[in-house]
């Protein structure tokens, strides 16, 4: 008997041990022999992350995929696993030690490895556990870790990891140079474009004054207000501008346009660097703009991505001002009073110290500060330290290589993303890709497998026995080496997750099964970090594409539209929802959202709506087993004669087409919503409201078949929603199963019907014209403002022999779920009524004497007025450019769905004024 309520937490634990102990989740579980395979790895979280939303979109829709895939009888496998996220997973520990009074310096590489591992083994699985709460479906039997095993050197993730960059380093696609990094001087090392955050920050522009050298001079044009030339004046200095002033102690030259008019003159002649003295050139560029500022700029390569172009262009060696710490260099040139301040600290000196110069010499120093918001870039976690564009040596990747054959998967249809919109993007990061910096001054991650010789000569191997080999080889005689003490990159390790999850290098019988994978779920946003680098390393190690498809999600951001951050305070926790709400309502309603595209704008009340749902399932399962609806043995759907039952079993079947077309096509929505209409508007509302009379009739003919007929579309019903609401749907299975013929499986590893063929025209128009007839009288009822205990007589006009036999047997049925007194055919329709026409008959509900006309005219016209002004208003809104051109997408969106709603309801009360005039 099931219980009254469905409560979630009492529930989702044990069906998820059930699926744990039947290994529901293995690797080919339930599939049929000679199946084809279905593979998708799980974008490895973070190891020291928790399950946000995002995180639960992306592993609902993967989930989805699984469940409806292993229904489908296919070898299904889901790899699991996490990645060691090298920087932060090092902070962590670090904090730690930080908290104990210990500095990893202090402590030893080796020994604070052991340390991060320890923290591993307890902290390192929440995410994980958090999954399984989502009802996750993952073979955790084979989940991995980017790091392999604890104290495992020779485990199969770091031999790939190895053989990689040793195979890329012989073929002269890795390599070190020098080169400019993000740099942060918390963590003193390298970091990567993602984990970099641009912040707009209320700044200053510093206009300085370099003098020129050897007394040259030029004419520099005076201007107006609107920018035209009122004549000349002679000037001995140049204003460059720069929001950095601190980096000019390492300027290496003055850029000016080559066409620029102003400068002809000067380009090859020379400044004196203020309060350092160096001389410097004044080149020509075309990336000086003469529209902006003076249109000369200051270029200091050691510490501008764009000033390093320009300096690498004219030949111009770099000149390093900062330490690994962002302090200023102790280096001679340096003016003693700046060496060893802290970036910052030197910026204000060295502000000071140019003010005062220009109070001493108007042709150089400080000429004037602009008040101006800039983008500087932070690092991304804290949003607190500012990154440092820094010149060092580091390992680089040739990417632009790399990139020719994923470029052509793609272009040629061997790999597709949907939606097909960001293959563009995808595209023009490819076409425009930079060498990747893979090394990172940490020690948590991958240790790179270089050595170096007395002289500094690198010698790339597997292993340091083989380095020593090939180093005592190259100088002739035995050398001590010495490993380069930096590690790699996380996003280089995780480029490899599609192959070094099955086993790579070694060739498993998983490899040779699972590879390549079947599709990839992500977001938009590491498109360039992770999926084009696995589409790059996949093809260049086994030669084939990591995945056929790639689907990527949206964003899932507030019920306004935005985004959601800590700082917002509207960031909404997926495990509060699963504990206030359970995980099914929370999987369906970011199914239900999933639009291709669109960002998920998710309101609490949406799955407040979908735990109903849960409900209204839950409800009609125990309304049918207090009625006896039991599963039959042998029952047929095909040999049915009531046309309610003929009508169910063909509208089971379209829906059930449809959540299946829904999921393939990756329109998890379109899935969903589905669903949810033929469960809760066709199957409960209509098809349980239409066998309530059978169930307590006399026939026992119909009622056997039609409480036959009800257990087994209930069936279907919790296979249609099984991929995406798997725990109440389990749980009603087997509760379900306790009468009736034995089930031979749990749901999840129950086959997907094919359910073709079962549509029953007739029943369908026989059907169709009762619930039409139903809907329109309610609709009338609501729309007129008719008294809920109203009861309503309709008249029926002009109905042929088809309709007035329909009428006879939907009698009862019709005056008990549309409220009426009596149904009377008559052939002229009455005055003082509403109207409405299904198929060949007119319908009509007298009203006079029911509800003043008159006063409801009235209302209704007053409601129309006002719904024009609502849509003129919005109207005006919309197109006033300044408001579209100023106001948050969010704003206008809202806007033209408010419109949207006022145009809809205007055109319905317009529908209704038509029954009283």
């Amino acid at each position: 008997m099931l219980e009254k309520t469905y409560e979630p937490a009492a529930v989702e634990g044990r069906i998820y041990d059930g699926w744990l102990e039947a290994d529901a989740f293995a690797a080919g579980a339930g599939a049929k022999p000679g199946a084809e395979p279905f593979t998708i790895v799980i974008p490895p979280p973070n190891v020291t992350g928790s399950l946000h939303i995002g995180h639960a979109l992306n592993n609902t829709v993967q989930d989805i995929l699984i469940r409806f895939n292993r229904m489908l009888k296919k070898d299904v496998l889901w790899q699991p696993g996490t990645d060691h996220a090298g920087i932060a997973t090092q902070m962590i520990v670090e904090r730690q030690l930080a908290a104990q009074q210990v500095d990893r310096r202090t402590l030893g590489r080796e020994k604070f490895i052991v340390r991060v591992w320890e923290w591993k083994a307890e902290s390192g699985g929440t995410i994980m556990n958090q999954l399984k709460r989502l009802g996750a479906s993952a073979d955790f039997s084979r989940e991995r870790f980017t790091m392999g095993a604890a104290g495992q050197p020779d485990d199969q993730m770091v031999r790939a990891v190895t053989k990689v960059f040793v195979e890329l380093h012989k073929k002269g696609l890795i390599y070190r140079a020098k080169r400019l990094v993000n740099w942060h001087p918390g963590l003193e090392t390298a970091i990567s474009d993602l984990e970099v955050e641009n912040l707009e920050i209320k700044g200053h522009m510093w206009h300085l004054r370099y003098p020129l050298a050897d007394g040259v001079t030029y004419a520099f044009p005076i201007t107006d207000e609107e920018g035209n030339v009122t004549g000349t004046e002679t000037r001995d200095y140049i204003i460059v501008a720069t929001t950095r002033p601190e980096t000019m102690l390492g300027d290496v030259a003055v850029a000016v346009h080559p066409d620029d008019e102003r400068y002809q003159g000067l380009i090859g002649k020379f400044v004196e660097l203020p309060l350092v003295g160096r001389r410097i050139p004044v080149i020509a560029d075309e990336y000086a703009d003469p529209a902006l500022g003076t249109g000369a700029v200051k270029i200091t390569p050691a510490h501008d991505f764009n000033d390093f172009e320009v300096g690498a262009r004219a030949g111009l060696e770099p000149i390093n001002v900062f330490t690994t710490r962002g302090a200023i260099v102790e280096d001679d040139f340096i003016p003693a009073k700046y060496r060893g301040l802290d970036r910052f600290e030197a910026r204000k000196a060295i502000i000071a110290d140019l003010t005062s110069m220009a109070e001493e010499n108007e042709t150089r120093g400080l000429d004037h500060i602009e008040d101006k918001k800039i983008m500087v870039p932070h690092d991304e976690k804290s949003k607190l330290v500012v990154i440092e564009p820094f010149l060092t040596d580091q390992w680089w990747v040739k990417a632009d290589v790399l990139a020719q054959p994923a470029l052509a998967s793609v272009r040629e249809g061997r790999t597709k993303f949907v939606p097909q919109q960001y293959e563009n993007t995808y595209f023009a990061w490819l076409e425009n890709i930079k060498p990747w910096c893979i090394s990172r001054q940490l020690w948590w991650g991958h240790q790179i497998p270089a050595w170096y010789g007395p002289d500094n000569e690198a010698f790339v191997a597997h292993s340091e026995a083989e380095a020593q080999a090939a180093a005592d080889k190259h100088y002739g005689k035995p050398v001590t080496l010495t490993r380069d003490p930096d590690v790699l990159d996380t996003w280089f390790s995780s480029a490899l997750w599609p192959f070094s999850t099955l086993g790579w290098p070694d060739e498993t019988p998983e490899l040779k099964r699972y590879y390549p994978t079947s599709v990839l779920v992500t977001g938009f946003d590491i498109i360039f970090f992770w999926v084009a680098r696995m589409m790059m390393m996949g093809l260049e190690f086994l030669d084939k594409e990591p995945f056929h498809t790639v689907y990527m999600h949206a964003l899932v951001r507030d019920e306004k539209g935005q985004k959601m951050s800590k700082t917002k305070g509207n960031v909404i926790d997926p495990l509060k929802l699963v504990d206030e709400y359970g995980a099914d309502a929370t999987r369906f309603t970011l199914a239900a959202m999933a639009a291709q595209g669109r960002d998920l704008k998710l309101a609490i009340s949406r799955v407040e709506g979908y735990r109903n749902f849960v409900t209204k399932l839950w409800n009609a399962a125990r309304f049918l087993e207090m009625n006896e609806a039991r599963r039959v043995e042998g029952y047929d759907p095909r040999a049915n004669k009531l046309p309610l039952n003929r009508w169910i079993v063909g509208a089971t079947a379209r829906a059930m087409a449809a959540v299946r077309s829904g999921i393939e096509d990756y329109k998890f929505n379109e899935a969903a919503n589905s669903a949810y209409d033929f469960v809760w508007g066709t199957f409960c509302d209509w098809y349980v409201e239409f066998a309530k009379p059978v169930f307590n009739g006399e026939d026992e003919g119909a009622k056997a078949e039609t409480r036959a007929t009800a257990a087994w579309a209930l069936d279907q019903i919790l296979i249609m929603l099984h991929p995406i609401m798997p725990f109440v749907t389990e749980e009603l299975w087997a509760k379900t199963g306790e009468f009736g013929p034995k089930r031979e499986n749990l749901l999840i590893l129950t086959e997907w019907p094919d359910l073709s063929g079962l549509e029953d025209a007739e029943a369908d128009a026989e059907l169709a014209w009762l619930v039409d007839v139903i809907s329109n009288v309610r609709s009338v009822r609501a729309e007129m403002n008719v008294p809920a205990g109203a009861k309503l007589q309709l008249v029926v006009s002009g109905a042929g022999e088809q309709t007035l036999a329909r009428l006879v047997a939907g009698t009862s049925l019709i005056t008990r779920l549309a409220r009426l007194e009596e149904i009377s055919p008559r052939n002229e329709v009455p005055g003082e009524s509403a109207q409405f026409v299904v198929g060949d008959a007119t319908y009509a509900l007298p009203l006079a004497g029911v509800i003043d006309l008159g006063a409801e005219k009235a209302r209704l016209e007053k409601e129309v007025a006002k719904l024009d002004a609502e849509i003129a208003q919005i109207d005006k809104k919309l197109g006033n450019e300044q408001f579209v051109s100023k106001a948050p997408e969010e704003v206008i969106e809202e806007q033209k769905a408010r419109r949207e709603t006022a145009i809809d309801r205007r055109s319905k009360i317009l529908e209704a004024l038509k029954h009283v005039s």
